[in-house]
């Protein structure tokens, strides 16, 4: 059995760390304690089980000093959220506790389909021929039709929540206190506001899990739409957020949520949905409407306190996607389909770009729930070097000048005017 020192003692590991210690005393945002943590939000790429390569990211983020308040993320991204937000608090460094769930995470367990299920996901995964392929097909045509996907998620969502239960979260209740447990000495630095002091808003950790509702066509955030869904959203168990949010089409069974609220109609509408409310939803995979939603905690006419760091997995759009296949046709329409919403935001607020970092995940196979240990380890080195690179690069103060500038730009529009009084006074970038 692997222990967490498998990755966080890595060589490749430790030099990125020490790497990273060098730019340490740099500034990354305008939310301190006086423990001398910054403070900034997170929001992370769904990938699949490349979203090991996300623990070996914060895992050097935490080294040098970073703390998050804003989590979010999508499938793989929400699941590294969740557990960030659920294994202590705000100022609490976490990775090392995150570093030894995954050195025990049974992966391949989570593949608990039927023989004919198991057989068809390693035919696909080792690019089986087209023969092998299409009888392995047919024989799990009644896995497709009777659950809609081929592995019921159970083995996943139990390990998930057996996690959470030994970090003391059961539910959204307790998961929401743990994230506004933030050290008094939470602070600006000097100068940023004089005279303001941080409001609770401001203060306060937040987690938002992306899932795609598909009953409704509805981009949901969880746990803030919750309540859309559950008579009493503070006794939800957020394991469930995290597998609504993984739900990979026809791999996974669809997350289904009955006895919906029929009392929420303003709601519904604030959604963008007006039509007669559901008693029952299926969700599917964030990644379906956004995979890597950098747009969770944004808030155009202003400068920020402090940055949302985004980090992606995978270098994707670095070469014409070569189309031969109808499997590689599907395939290229999917991933067009959950890159281009986010794609298209960060096209239209370009400074997001000194905030993304991107991991180069290698010819890791994003199904390969049977990865060996070697390939983990790879991986979660891979996400500490590209933290590493980006924290020794990220100029604080000059994103702040460019969100100035935009800032200012807003202003003198006459849009910033009417907006000035509504948004929440939050540190969203």
């Amino acid at each position: 059995m692997l222990d967490a020192t498998y990755f966080t003692k890595n060589e490749r590991v430790m030099a990125a760390v020490a790497a990273a210690g060098t730019c340490a005393d740099r500034e990354y945002s305008d939310l301190i304690d006086d423990d001398g943590h910054q403070y900034v939000d997170l929001v992370m790429e769904g990938g699949g089980v490349l979203g090991i390569a996300l623990v070996g990211y914060t895992h050097v983020l935490e080294k040098a000093g970073i703390r998050f308040l804003g989590i979010g993320g999508t499938s793989a991204g929400a699941i590294n959220a969740v557990m960030l937000a659920a294994l202590g608090r705000p100022v609490d460094e976490k990775s090392d506790r995150l570093a030894h769930l995954l050195a025990n995470m049974p992966i391949a367990s989570f593949i608990d389909g039927d023989a004919d299920a198991r057989d068809f996901s390693s035919a696909v995964l080792n690019k089986a021929r087209m023969t092998k392929l299409l009888w392995k097909a047919i024989q799990v045509m009644d896995n497709l039709k009777e659950d809609l996907g081929l592995h019921p998620g159970d083995a996943f969502l139990e390990w998930l929540t057996a996690a959470l239960a030994d970090a003391g979260v059961q539910t959204t209740k307790e998961l929401e206190a743990r994230l506004a447990d933030v050290p008094a000495s939470l602070r600006m630095r000097s100068g940023i506001r004089p005279g303001d002091a941080l409001s609770p808003a401001e203060k306060a950790g937040r987690l938002a899990m992306v899932a795609a509702d598909v009953t409704t066509e509805t981009k949901v955030e969880f746990p803030r739409m919750a309540h859309l869904y559950w008579q009493d959203p503070g006794a939800v168990n957020p394991a469930g957020y995290a597998r609504a949010s993984m739900s990979i089409p026809f791999f996974f069974h669809p997350y289904r949520v009955s006895g919906c609220p029929q009392n929420t109609a303003a709601q519904w509408a604030s959604a963008g949905y007006c039509g007669v409310l559901p008693h029952e939803v299926i969700f599917m995979d964030g990644g379906i409407m956004s995979n890597f939603p950098i747009n969770l905690f944004h808030e155009p006419y202003r400068v920020p306190l402090a940055p949302t760091f985004g980090v992606k997995i995978g270098i994707n759009r670095n070469a014409p996607t070569r189309i031969t296949k109808p499997a590689e046709l599907l395939s290229a329409i999917f991933d067009a389909a959950r890159h281009t919403l986010d794609e298209d935001f960060i096209a239209q607020n370009p400074d997001y770009q000194q905030l993304v970092a991107m991991i180069d995940t290698g010819d890791h196979n994003w199904l390969n729930f049977s990865m060996e240990d070697e390939e983990k380890q790879d991986l979660f080195a891979r996400g500490a070097e590209a933290a590493a690179g980006f924290l020794c690069r990220f100029d604080w103060h000059e994103y702040k000048k460019t969100r100035e500038g935009i800032a200012a730009a807003f202003k003198a529009s006459g849009r910033g005017e009417s907006r000035e009084g509504t948004g929440t006074a939050s540190p969203e970038a």
